[in-house]
């Protein structure tokens, strides 16, 4: 090589090597002064048990607000990279495009699954919302529906997302009710938005949904309650998960997500009405759904800390993905890391954060152009102010008497017991409260309304 070539090559070399710091994805740029580095986070906007750390945190611009205050040097960019579920977004991690993903439990789990078989191994690091008992899944049918209990599913059509929690919940639900979930229903596996055109064309008998679509279904009058993921009595949750090499290779980075995922949950638990207005705007959904969800007394619990329960659920869910040949063994103990969240939220705050429980079950009134809510100590009370404020309530809920799951109150199915007013999510766990109280009936919301008042 000539002398002139090699100058040439060692300054294209410099060049090249000058222009790599300017932008990078997944933690690759190399720190210093001058340098830009690009953080990518996967989220689902519309799986609003993730608002946390995705739509909600978005909006707030808590994150970069964090990273901005680093003065290391460095300027940090943040693609927020938006999917329908929780699968594509493990496939751009395991690929090293995307650094921070949220999605629910079962994904999670093939989430680390997928991790470890490519050699790019995950970590759960913190929680956005859950419920104990299971309540962020419901199983709906048509309003029209006959169907009148998960029995009635034998030989029908269910739409699902296999892989999914709704998936899971799918298929436990249908055990206990002693169907066999491979072989006694039609299970069509489809994107939440396809299962819900397919039951309101009628080419679905049913749908298993996560959060937020069997409450939008409800509040559209699309779809009907035909059983409550709560019976099941497990929890329900959903995480955010980190490339293991971005986690070490940019522990500040992360650090800087968790505390302002915290900052948003602080938010969110301050605001909820606030936040639900935020998330309605950022996802086109009615802030009256996403406020059954994620409001004061929704069904979902926001909290980052990764709670032993919410573990242990993690290592029962293994089985339902082997059993669907989705994933093999998977080492959940490896696959969880709380030093971050525990870091990040500082070691006293942290046990407190895991000492914490879900906010009482509790009826709430939303009087339209309210910034809060009002609060109802029993069913019957919220009947009475909705039958004398017909034209200004903006809407209505009321926890399920038995599981307590919050639904809205016109959807709810409505018992007469005495004096007391019950209202239920489904008509099976209705009926399984008649058959245990002597007198008691179904009535309708309107009846309802009329005894209240």
């Amino acid at each position: 090589m000539s002398r002139t070539t090699a100058k040439r090559t060692a300054v294209a070399v410099s060049a090249v090597v000058l222009l790599l710091p300017l932008s990078a994805c997944g933690g690759d740029a190399e720190a210093g002064s001058g340098s830009t580095v690009t953080v990518t986070v996967g989220y689902q906007s519309r799986t609003i048990n993730t608002v946390t750390a995705g739509t909600l945190l978005r909006s707030l611009g808590y994150f970069e607000k964090h990273l901005n205050a680093r003065h290391d040097g460095i300027t940090y960019k943040v693609d927020w990279q938006d999917y329908a579920t929780g699968a594509p977004i493990t496939a751009q991690m395991t690929a090293g495009k995307i650094d921070i993903g949220s999605m629910g439990d079962f994904p999670l789990l093939i989430n680390a699954a997928r991790g470890k078989q490519l050699n790019s191994p995950t970590r759960l690091v913190s929680v956005t919302g859950y419920n104990l008992r299971g309540g962020l899944n419901t199983i709906v049918t048509a309003p029209g529906s006959k169907l009148a209990s998960l029995k009635d599913l034998k030989g029908e059509k269910v739409s699902t997302s296999v892989g999914s929690a709704a998936d899971g919940t799918l298929v436990r639900a249908l055990q206990r009710a002693g169907i066999d979930p491979n072989s006694d229903i039609e299970k069509l596996n489809q994107q939440p938005s396809v299962g819900a055109s397919a039951l309101t064309a009628g080419s679905a008998d049913a749908l298993s949904q996560f959060v937020a679509w069997p409450g939008l279904l409800a509040y559209q009058g699309k779809a009907k309650a035909l059983y409550d993921g709560a019976r099941l009595n497990l929890p329900t949750f959903h995480g955010v998960t980190a490339r293991e090499d971005f986690a070490k290779e940019r522990p500040a980075v992360l650090d800087a997500f968790l505390k302002a995922q915290a900052e948003a949950t602080d938010y969110l638990n301050d605001h909820p009405v606030d936040a639900a207005e935020k998330v309605a705007k950022a996802t086109g959904l009615p802030a009256e759904v996403v406020y059954l969800y994620n409001g004061a007394h929704g069904i979902a619990t926001f909290d980052p800390a990764i709670k032993p329960q919410l573990v242990s659920a993690l290592k029962k869910d293994v089985s339902i993905l082997k059993s669907a040949k989705l994933t093999g063994d998977v080492d959940v103990d490896s696959f969880v890391d709380d030093q971050y969240v525990k870091k990040a939220l500082g070691p006293t705050a942290y046990a407190k954060h895991l000492a914490t429980k879900p906010a009482p079950a509790a009826s709430e009134a939303w009087p339209k152009s309210a910034s809060k809510t009002t609060t109802f100590t029993s069913p019957s009370l919220l009947l009475r102010y909705v039958a004398g404020h017909r034209d200004a309530v903006r809407a209505a809920y009321v926890p399920d008497t038995t599981t307590g799951t919050l639904w809205f109150a016109d959807k709810a199915v409505w018992v007469a017991d005495g004096d007391k007013l019950l209202p239920f999510v489904a008509p099976e766990t209705a009926r399984a409260y008649i058959a245990g109280h002597s007198g008691a009936r179904v009535v309708s919301y309107a009846d309802a309304l009329e005894q209240a008042s």
